[in-house]
């Protein structure tokens, strides 16, 4: 299921699938499931703590530790989907929404290879 072929839609689907088989529903309440996000980005910032940037990218070059990775970004992934379900919100619309007001916030004069927008 690649990113050009699959839609957010499925993966969301197949996360909804997933959580009924299992009964799962009743454990996911807004705040669980914020918390499990918590948790799931906490396992995946863990493979890179206390190493500098150059290590950062070496480490997925390593099949293991590019699988280990992967692994995590699907937890997180798995949970933010879940907590669409829960809310019954679009993913789509509210990063499309998220990223124009992004575009004014931090406008390309102002931001390019910065990392703050500069106060007038």
């Amino acid at each position: 299921m690649p990113d050009r072929t699959t839609t957010v839609a499925m993966l969301r689907e197949s996360m909804a699938r997933f959580v009924a088989e299992r009964d799962w529903g009743q454990f996911h309440s807004p705040k669980n499931l914020a918390m499990a996000l918590a948790a799931e980005a906490a396992e995946l910032m863990e493979h890179f703590l206390w190493i500098d940037n150059d290590a950062s990218y070496a480490l997925i070059r390593d099949p293991v530790q590019r699988q280990a990775v992967a692994d995590e970004i699907a937890d997180v992934a798995g949970v933010v989907f879940a907590l669409c379900n829960a809310l019954d919100l679009d993913l789509s619309d509210a990063v499309a929404s998220k990223m124009a007001r992004n575009v004014q916030k931090y406008p390309v004069e102002k931001c390019r290879g910065r990392y703050r927008v500069e106060e007038k």
